[in-house]
């Protein structure tokens, strides 16, 4: 649709139409009946959508489908899966069992539901949340232990209308949701697209296999399940996600996670990056360095109190920290005028620092999340340092897992 003019054309000629059946409608009438053709609930929406100019067509609003089907069932308390996606799923529970071996012999799909929290053993309807999935339950293996090991591919979402732990198996009772006629959104998707392929350059993460070229007609709720799939989070926020029906909200919801730069800094954070360069502008280097940024880490409480987790001595690795930076950086030194920048490494450190944020949950990038983003730059002098003090990948990942350096906001 061009402008204006094309929907207001095919509401007069609708109006036109009527009248020779004897059917009379109003002008503002016909405007509104043709929205509704369009999946858009009234003329004044189609009309910011065509103004916009966004690249997005209306769609129809996600189906939930009135009739039921009844499914075995397995709760799910540490992982949200997506559509499209396989996971292999290791499972102990008896009911969790029992379901799992009548799905296989009845050889039928299964329902994927989501518990509210992972302490609950025996979850009952009230601890599920209300959107589920249905999965092909494609490999199933029994272990040694009596647990199993399964392969399950998830399809659509469901939405959970009962759910059965009375007998010995799971069973939900779920009605189909469809995304039929979902919007073109080129626009949107491309930004998306581009905003992944970053984000999976600064985790150096692949590339999921299920991921086509950009022109092969996706689908924008696809490629939102698609990069949910990939993108760490905290399960309440995945979650979010998956619950999130119109799939262009969905991708926009997406687009904005992977904005590293949408994230704010501690004010904490913020005092220690400045010191970092100015450490390297005092010193008369051209570049401010992961061992500048590790000498401001040092006297940072967030990132402090995560290295004295680790037992290190502060004053022991910011002695070596010091003399590294004052002998083995001598040759960065600064031509006349020449101001210090954050060096390649810095910038890349600062990146994974909004990433390692979000998938703790935290509001604000601290030095804890500065800290840990430090550790994939394994060549790196300041990574070596941190590691003669015992401060290793695994040791502050934990610490930070179990809150400490968390900020309050």
């Amino acid at each position: 649709m061009r402008d204006f003019r094309d929907a207001k054309l095919m509401a007069q000629t609708l109006r036109d139409s009527l009248t020779t059946k004897s059917i009379t409608i109003s002008h503002s009438q016909s405007l509104e009946l043709v929205s509704r053709m369009f999946g858009v609930a009234d003329w004044n929406t189609l009309s910011a959508l065509i103004k916009s100019g966004d690249g997005t067509k209306p769609q129809r609003a996600p189906v939930i489908q009135t009739t039921t089907v009844r499914r075995p069932a397995i709760p799910l308390r540490d992982l949200v899966p997506f559509p499209g996606a396989t996971y292999p799923l290791f499972v102990g529970r008896a009911k969790t069992i029992n379901a799992l071996n009548d799905a296989f012999a009845r050889q039928t799909d299964l329902v994927i539901a989501l518990q509210k929290q992972r302490a609950v053993d025996e979850p009952g309807f009230a601890d599920l949340h209300e959107i589920g999935l249905r999965a092909d339950l494609m490999e199933l293996s029994p272990l040694p232990d009596g647990t199993l090991k399964v392969q399950v591919r998830i399809g659509r979402r469901v939405l959970i209308r009962a759910f059965s732990n009375d007998g010995s198996a799971y069973e939900a009772e779920v009605s189909d949701i469809a995304e039929d006629g979902a919007a073109d959104a080129p626009d949107l998707i491309l930004r998306a697209v581009t905003r992944f392929e970053r984000y999976a350059a600064i985790r150096n993460s692949r590339m999921p296999e299920s991921w086509p070229p950009f022109g092969q007609g996706r689908q924008p709720g696809t490629v939102a399940d698609t990069i949910a799939a990939q993108v760490l989070l905290p399960l309440a926020h995945k979650y979010e996600l998956l619950a999130v029906l119109d799939p262009i909200k969905r991708l926009e919801l997406v687009e904005a996670l992977l904005d590293v730069t949408a994230r704010p800094l501690s004010s904490a954070l913020q005092a220690t990056r400045q010191r970092a360069i100015a450490s390297a502008r005092d010193r008369r280097h051209r570049h401010a360095t992961l061992e500048h940024l590790l000498l401001a880490l040092v006297d940072d409480d967030s990132a402090a109190a995560v290295m004295k987790s680790c037992r290190a001595s502060l004053k022991q690795l910011r002695t070596k920290t010091l003399a590294y930076v004052d002998t083995d950086l001598a040759h960065l030194a600064a031509e006349d005028g020449e101001i210090a920048q954050p060096s390649p490494a810095f910038l890349r450190v600062s990146d994974r620092a909004a990433l390692a944020a979000q998938e703790v949950g935290y509001p604000m990038i601290t030095g804890a999340n500065t800290l840990l983003a430090l550790f994939p730059e394994t060549r790196s002098p300041a990574a070596r340092l941190l590691a003669e003090h015992g401060v290793t990948l695994v040791r502050a990942a934990k610490a930070v897992a179990d809150g400490v350096g968390k900020e309050e906001a």
